[in-house]
């Protein structure tokens, strides 16, 4: 007899696993791996959503086999390789496998089913061939974009291009959806658009489950989305591309909130595809995995930008010092507007007493009373700007492009973008600097205002590679990410300390544990990368034995015995996907 292995659609840890259905002789035709089913489940006295894993002959379970309630559709939306990669990152974080799947797979839409027909494919042979032959040949690199506009772009293009004239597939994952949409238009210069696929939470949710659709039953094919398109079902996947891997925006802040970038680790190491992390700036997790010989590191060709620092400068009184501009910038700026536009990179949004947008922008109107000035933030985002003379103030992450780059690029409030309590601070502002950077016309200056040291010393050599490193032995010293990994653990003090207990975690790698006003527990504890199995392991088995419900209830509300979180981005400090200034989440 043929059964069938279903994960149910559940977040319940003891849901958490595969169950044997017997297939009704009705259904026999339909039921296929990957397909969406309904199924009773007798620990929850209903019937739930899920999907056939596999099909097996024999079980293991001795009783009578409950039989499949329905099949919900005979798409086969469920890869294979999917289902291993959700399993496994599910454990990596001591998870649920179908938080990933909810994550993976876009809800049904039964008309665009009916309707969906596979496109003919043009051909893509004869595409043009990449500067970086050495980065398709390594299996993982971390490669460094050429700080200038839109090469970024252009770059993962020419990599992607390669990979798809030889017929296999490739997925490209930005933080937002202007990265999106700036990657799609220039590949739309080059490859043809029934090759490119664009999967995001921006679109609606038809188009979404037909790009999902056509992810799952094409090949060769360009996917560019965010967070959720580093689990796309791509067919022959031959390159995975992380743009910009120390964005907050790629921390995933849904269960069981694994980064993007260890997603990606995870599929190339399953699927032998190629990896690339490209960044303007490598993130210090980056460089770790360029220290160990994991990946290999890729520098970019060409002139280093023309920085200067002016951390001891101040203005010359007037509107240059109530703009926070040094006075070398304040005349370069000056010079640059006969030209074209001018890039000022500010530390806050808005209309603040001495540092907002709209603040800054006042000042800047009444020193040049016939400049246009353009505010770009979360409030008022823009996606490009003109050629034509014009002052444009934006925050971090919310600056847009300009035709052949920014005349003079100015980047303030340095010392207060650096002031900020957080483990990250640092790395967050040389990878914000460094993206502005590169928004420049080549040769054009970059005033750095604020900053100092070794910060400024990277700037001023292009040797961002060098902090990295650096930030990185300092970590390393003081045993914080990501020279070791971390686990929040939440719940009854009892279940806290046991869970800690089973998972060999010595006193000292206990950090900061407090009480909170509901009674419950939370403590930090912190492990080695080869002990990351085994702690997650560990603390599974726990939150399981913990699962039957002994958190009991408090206030009208069920209280959870044991939760836990792996690798939080807040732990110390660090923004999350929505705590960054002006940026725009897809």
């Amino acid at each position: 007899m043929t059964i069938a292995r279903v994960v149910v659609d559940s977040p319940l840890p003891q849901l958490d696993r595969l169950f044997d259905y017997a297939i009704p002789a009705a259904l026999a035709d339909q039921v296929a791996a990957g397909v969406r089913v309904r199924v009773p489940v007798r620990a929850q006295g209903r019937t739930m959503d899920g999907y056939v894993v596999e099909l097996a002959d024999t079980s293991e379970y001795d009783g009578r086999l409950a039989e499949i309630d329905a099949v919900v559709s005979t798409v086969p939306v469920l890869d294979a390789e999917v289902w291993r990669l959700a399993r496994r990152v599910a454990d990596r974080a001591a998870g649920v496998a179908a938080d990933v799947l909810r994550l993976a797979i876009p809800k049904r839409r039964a008309r665009v089913e009916s309707s969906f027909v596979p496109t003919a494919l043009p051909d893509v042979s004869a595409l043009p061939v990449s500067r970086y032959p050495e980065t398709i040949a390594a299996d993982r690199v971390v490669l460094r974009a050429i700080p200038e506009p839109a090469a970024w772009a252009r770059t993962i293009v020419e990599l992607a291009s390669a990979v798809l004239a030889a017929g296999d597939s490739v997925i490209v994952v930005v933080p937002d959806q202007r990265d999106i949409e700036r990657l799609l238009a220039v590949a739309g210069l080059v490859l043809p658009p029934e090759r490119l696929v664009r999967l995001d939470a921006g679109q609606s949710d038809a188009e979404r489950y037909r790009s999902f659709l056509r992810t799952r039953l094409e090949a060769g094919l360009l996917v560019v989305g965010n967070r959720p398109a580093v689990l796309a079902p791509a067919q022959r996947l031959g390159l995975l591309v992380i743009w910009d891997d120390g964005d907050p925006m790629l921390h995933e802040p849904h269960a069981p909130g694994v980064h993007t970038r260890d997603v990606a680790l995870i599929r190339q190491e399953l699927s032998g595809c190629r990896l690339v992390l490209a960044a303007h700036a490598p993130s210090v997790e980056a460089e770790r995995l360029v220290e160990l010989g994991y990946c290999r590191r890729v520098e970019p060709s060409g002139r280093p930008p023309r920085i200067v620092p002016t951390s001891l400068q101040t203005g010359d009184g007037g509107p240059a010092q109530q703009a926070r501009i040094p006075s070398t910038a304040w005349r370069a700026a000056s010079e640059a507007l006969r030209e074209g536009p001018v890039l000022l990179q500010v530390s806050r949004p808005g209309d603040e007493a001495t540092v907002g947008t709209e603040r800054t922008a006042a000042d800047l109107g009444r020193a040049f009373p016939r400049a246009r000035i353009i505010v770009a933030d979360a409030a008022h985002p823009v996606s490009e700007v003109g050629p034509h003379p014009a002052i444009v103030v934006a925050t971090r992450g919310a600056e847009p492009e300009a035709p052949g780059g920014y005349r003079t690029v100015l980047l303030l409030d340095g010392e207060r973008m650096l002031a900020r309590e957080s483990l990250r601070v640092a790395e967050d502002y040389v990878r914000t600097a460094a993206n502005a950077v590169a928004l420049a016309a080549p040769g054009a200056p970059i005033y750095l205002a604020g900053v100092g040291g070794r910060i400024a010393r990277s700037f001023t050599t292009w040797r961002l590679d060098e902090f990295a490193r650096e930030e990185l032995a300092e970590r390393t010293a003081a045993r914080m990410p990501p020279a070791v990994r971390t686990a929040t653990l939440l719940g009854a003090p009892a279940a806290v300390e046991e869970a800690i207990a089973a998972a060999g975690i010595a006193s000292d790698d206990v950090i900061a544990p407090v009480r909170l006003e509901d009674g419950q527990l939370r403590s930090v504890i912190r492990f080695d990368y080869r002990r990351g199995a085994a702690v997650a392991a560990a603390i599974r088995t726990e939150i399981l034995r913990h699962a039957a419900g002994r958190g009991g209830r408090r206030g009208g509300r069920a209280v959870v015995a044991l939760r836990a979180r792996f690798d939080d981005p807040e732990l110390f400090g660090g923004a999350g996907p929505r705590a960054v200034p002006g940026r725009m989440e897809a």
